[in-house]
């Protein structure tokens, strides 16, 4: 009989809780890459899935994706509206910590992931049709995803499938989103004046701000899908800080040596590509104690390293192709969590699998196994496949039905206003305040400050976690 851990059980709440941070740190992240007349429905698009993900997963979301399997595709009903979903544990998932609250790490996963398809289509898009949106892309691609995968029976997944690696979400969340963003950016069509005015990001402090958030809260991600306080925790813990760190640096490189200036915002996109290509890896690299493992923090170094360079160089290439995902979530989600998923199957190592007891103990490549990289490059050829026609079925449905984008008019105006009815700044109110209580006269005009260095790279690699 299955006993819950104290100690296992705190710490996947608090990783929960992390990992629901992510979503506010993306909404900072997103709404400094956007111009200031959009900033409000950028952020209000993160906000606003906090609330619709978490009614549609307690209510049918969780049940699909997590309950008794229906041929390895998706789950049953059984436990709709929380039916069955109480205080003992599930043993097929976690045996020490209450059913209940693994439900509630994963709500966090639900909630994060659709968030992320928004910056393809930021800036244009009708508020009312992104909610419907949202509900459906949950129900018809998040939940059969997360059962193929992480599905007790799952036909790709390490629990009965496949035996595809995914640590914490590289197929799930990051290629899942990046791939329908993708399909998002191509039906939505381009911003107006795209090409040819300025398209900058309004409030780089805001991208540093939501990065750092970001980084924060994926520990709980990634670290907390050891699913208990122990050493796969611990490793998990240090695989992804790693990548991080290498991820960050390395885009800077990449765009001081392109560009001739070491961007802020590629500083803080080259952190998140680092954290989307670990993901799936985290808790399968590594040494681990008393072991003859292979070389610790390599790997991920490697992995990070690698996804800044290429995630810079797919901002670029999706720049030249001409789709306009605004705030490139596929160069960083697709790319970076494919590149991920892909370096699972290279270094994965019976070190870590084995004390983990993940798969048996089995590794990738680097134990002598290249069979571990063709079920990887299954899991990612099937997500990008039903991804990407699902997301774009429905999106197609949704244009005839309802309209995706806003009228020419009030793209011009911004989303802001014509969805809102609200402002993020508002500016001249100040400026009249200054002029009525001002007891000095203004000094005298100053030379106009000369255009932000980076031009290049704030619009080529404005991108998302």
């Amino acid at each position: 009989m299955p006993q819950i851990d104290t100690g296992d059980t705190a710490w996947l709440l608090v990783s929960a809780a992390l990992v629901l941070l992510m979503t506010p740190g993306l909404a900072f992240f997103y709404g400094g890459l956007v111009r200031s007349k959009n900033v409000l429905s950028t952020i209000m698009h993160s906000f606003i899935i906090m609330g619709v993900a978490s009614l549609v997963w307690v209510l049918w979301g969780y049940s699909l994706a997590f309950g008794p399997d229906k041929g390895g595709f998706i789950g049953d009903l059984s436990w709709f509206g929380m039916r069955l979903v109480g205080a003992e544990p599930n043993a097929d998932y976690a045996a020490t910590v209450p059913h209940q609250a693994y439900m509630l790490f994963q709500m966090m996963f639900a909630i994060i992931t659709p968030a992320l398809i928004t910056g393809a289509f930021a800036e244009r898009a009708r508020f009312s049709t992104f909610l419907v949106f949202t509900v459906l892309w949950m129900t018809l691609v998040y939940a059969p995803v997360a059962h193929w995968v992480w599905g007790k029976e799952g036909w790709l997944g390490t629990l009965g499938g496949l035996g595809a690696y995914d640590f914490a979400g590289g197929t799930v969340v990051h290629i899942n989103s990046g791939i329908a963003a993708l399909a998002a950016a191509l039906l939505f069509g381009r911003r107006l004046g795209y090409g040819k005015e300025p398209m900058e990001p309004h409030n780089i402090p805001f991208v540093v701000l939501g990065a750092g958030l970001l980084w924060f809260g994926w520990f709980g991600f990634n670290a907390g899908s050891a699913l208990a306080a122990g050493g796969a925790a611990s490793n998990a813990f240090l695989q992804t800080n790693t990548a991080a760190a290498a991820g960050a640096v390395a885009w800077m490189l990449a765009s001081w040596a392109v560009i001739g200036k070491p961007s802020v915002v590629g500083a803080a996109s080259g952190a998140v590509a680092g954290l989307v290509a670990i993901t799936p890896a985290a808790g399968y690299i590594g040494a681990w104690p008393n072991t003859d493992g292979y070389l610790n923090i390599f790997p991920a170094i490697i992995i990070g390293a690698v996804a800044g360079v290429l995630c810079f160089g797919a901002t670029r290439l999706r720049s030249r192709l001409g789709f306009d995902d605004a705030l490139d979530v596929w160069a960083v989600h697709g790319m970076g969590g494919t590149w991920g998923a892909i370096a699972t199957g290279i270094f994965a190592t019976s070190a870590i699998t084995s004390v983990a007891g993940f798969q048996g103990g089995v590794g990738g490549v680097i134990d002598g196994r290249p069979e571990q990289l063709l079920a990887q490059l299954a899991g990612v050829g099937a997500t990008w496949g039903y991804s990407f026609t699902v997301t774009f079925l429905l999106l197609k449905a949704l244009d005839v039905l309802m309209g995706l984008r806003v009228k020419e008019e009030e793209e011009l105006v911004g989303v802001d206003v014509s969805q809102h009815g609200e402002r993020a700044y508002v500016l001249e109110e100040v400026g009249v305040a200054a002029a009525t209580y001002a007891v000095r006269p203004s000094p005298a005009p100053q030379p106009a400050p000369q255009p932000y260095p980076a031009q290049g790279e704030s619009q080529a690699a404005s991108t998302s976690p």
